[in-house]
């Protein structure tokens, strides 16, 4: 028989939900039984856990498992202008009344809590963006958002959303308050530095003071009657006199008619009566014990000697205890920081140190987390037109109990330091600029002077060319006067030549024209070389018309194809033959006999010389 497995009781579930607080700093006690068991059974049953004190053992070996669980308790439903018929009623009613009743030179400060990942916030950013415009809005409002849930937290500073989670939003606003990176759209940088996220326990930690207008929509069903009561207590602390709640559909204010008159009870928004504000807790007086008169005013006495000499201390610092409240301001701090006596004992995220010079907040919650000290260099903060420098360190502090009770903030002014850093790094910048100028003026000098020196050596090599090319054209011009010696040589000896030509041909034709019978040279050709004036009395054809043209083909009186065979028998026999009769008429149209002899020409290129005269017995008759 198998052994029955004991059912699991509450005390099982409250000692995980002290584990819980205890290890994670998590306070899910306030938080309704019901629907945390579910959800927490239900982180149970995916990693196949059956019992709260198992789940516990793999707890406290698996970090993991915490982000895990968290994310299951805490549904992180949410988007921008969730249920508009509310947020309808706040631009139109809520705002416009706020406005109105606060002084143009005072801030407007809301607070989003339980904002998981900032839609929330950003929603209200947008309302009241658009009631007093950017600037004004940028001037004036000052909105927190806080969450218990880191991760969301993460997502909200991001500020980036994707399309999916835009439709809620009208594209005139989507336009006009996002920029779209790829696929998301991220919100406006100036507007978004009005919003200030931080991890925020609205169960445990102390609230945002002095607000205009507290939004915490579909958080408080999930505590139950007490955790709701108490919170509701430390909100109606945070409001000013006559201004507004805004709450989820789900929740509602019963018990509390006496300080929340109802503006519109549907839309879940209150105004918070006139009266004065209870404290959400009360500090607990210390208890002397009887006989102990003298240890106390000893331990007193340490005391006031420790805060003495903390206030003096030479360096600027403060103390956050774990509820966010400041507990401690030394002398230096408060000169520095323009701090006062009296913010001890205020909220943290309410003072400007806690975001600037850098944000302090996140990073005291993780000092917290990671129990180990954090450290921030050469924080830069503007005082008028001085630029100071801050190294910060957070360091977190325990108590007895392993469990955090303080962080110690620690400013160390290095601006003297970091000028001068500053100033050094700047001269290094400016030699190294110099050398790489003078560098690149050297390399240029090179460069120029390797291109004269190639310069002089084509300079060089031309000359040489040139200077041979002048040898050259002197020995041409000995050539070409030498050839001209010899040009005048032969043309003097041409001119000798042509006057002994001439002269031989005057001779020639003082011959031929001596001779009284007509005599005519042909060339080889037959072609008339030569026509003297006996050829022209008797024929009466000057010279110029018959000379290089074919004899047999003149018409002059002649009939010339008689004498054909006779020219061609001294050409082939280069013998004299003749005379030859041959009836023709002269140049005065009369018959005569006309004799012709033919007799080789041993002249140029060989030919015929006929000689023609009248006959003798014409002469006789």
């Amino acid at each position: 028989m198998s052994e029955k497995k004991e059912p699991e009781t509450d005390e099982d579930l409250e000692s995980l939900l002290h584990f819980l607080r205890d290890s994670r700093g998590f306070d899910f006690t306030g938080y309704k039984r019901s629907t945390l068991s579910r959800r927490i059974r239900k982180r149970m049953a995916d990693v196949q856990m059956p019992s709260y004190v198992d789940y516990r053992d793999l707890l406290e070996t698996s970090a993991e498992e915490f982000v895990a669980l968290f994310n299951t308790i805490l549904i992180n439903v949410t988007s921008f202008f969730r249920d508009p018929d509310a947020w309808d009623l706040l631009r139109e009613k809520v705002v416009p009344e706020l406005l109105s009743n606060i002084p143009s030179d005072q801030e407007i400060r809301l607070w989003s809590a339980g904002c998981s990942s900032g839609e929330e916030a950003y929603s209200l950013a947008i309302l009241f963006s658009e009631a007093l415009g950017a600037d004004e809005f940028v001037r004036r409002v000052k909105i927190y958002a806080t969450d218990v849930d880191e991760e969301a937290l993460r997502e909200a500073r991001a500020g980036m959303y994707p399309v999916k989670r835009m439709e809620s939003i009208a594209a005139e606003l989507r336009d006009k308050y996002f920029t779209q990176n790829g696929a998301l759209f991220v919100f406006r940088s100036d507007l978004r530095r009005r919003v200030i996220f931080g991890r925020h326990d609205i169960t445990r930690d102390a609230p945002i003071s002095r607000l205009d207008l507290l939004v915490c929509r579909n958080t408080l069903m999930y505590f139950n009657v007490e955790a709701q009561t108490q919170i509701i207590d430390r909100f109606h602390f945070a409001l000013r006199k006559n201004d507004f709640l805004f709450l989820g559909k789900a929740e509602m204010l019963l018990n509390d008619a006496d300080r929340f008159e109802v503006v519109n009870m549907r839309q879940r928004i209150f105004r918070r009566r006139t009266g004065e504000a209870g404290t959400s807790h009360e500090p607990s007086p210390p208890k002397a014990r009887a006989g102990q008169t003298f240890e106390l005013a000893s331990v007193t006495r340490a005391r006031q000697l420790r805060d003495l000499i903390l206030d003096a201390g030479a360096t600027p610092s403060l103390a956050v205890d774990a509820d966010g409240v400041v507990a401690l301001i030394n002398g230096q701090a408060r000169d520095q920081f323009g701090l006062s006596r009296n913010d001890v004992g205020r909220p943290f995220q309410d003072l400007e140190i806690s975001y600037r010079p850098v944000e302090l907040r996140s990073l005291i919650e993780q000092s917290s987390h990671e129990r180990r000290p954090l450290r921030v260099d050469r924080a830069e903060r503007w005082v008028g037109d001085s630029l100071q420098y801050f190294d910060i360190l957070i360091q977190p502090l325990w108590g007895n109990n392993g469990l955090p009770i303080a962080t110690s903030i620690t400013f160390t002014d290095i601006t003297v330091a970091a000028q001068l850093k500053s100033e050094v790094k700047r001269v290094q910048e400016d030699l190294e600029t110099a050398y790489e100028e003078l560098q690149s003026t050297n390399e240029e000098l090179e460069t120029t002077n390797e291109e004269l020196q190639s310069s002089i050596e084509e300079l060089e090599t031309t000359n040489e060319e040139l200077q041979s090319t002048n040898e050259e054209l002197e020995t041409t011009n000995e050539e070409l006067q030498s050839g001209n010696e010899e040009l005048e040589t032969m043309n003097e000896e041409m001119r000798i030549r042509t006057e002994e030509l001439d002269e031989a041909r005057a001779f020639l034709d003082g011959v031929l024209t001596s001779i009284a019978a007509g005599v005519v040279v042909l060339d080889s050709g037959l072609k008339v070389r030569s026509w003297n004036r006996g050829a022209v009395d008797l024929w009466g054809l000057r010279e110029d018309e018959v000379l290089d043209r074919a004899f047999f083909s003149l018409d002059f009186g002649l009939p010339t194809e008689v004498l054909q065979p006779l020219v061609k028998k001294c050409l082939e026999t280069r013998e004299r033959s003749g005379p030859v009769g041959v009836q023709a008429r002269n140049r005065l149209g009369r018959p005569l006999t006309c004799d012709v002899f033919c007799s080789p020409f041993n002249g140029h290129h060989g030919g015929v010389v006929l000689m023609m005269e009248e006959s003798r017995k014409n002469l006789d008759d």
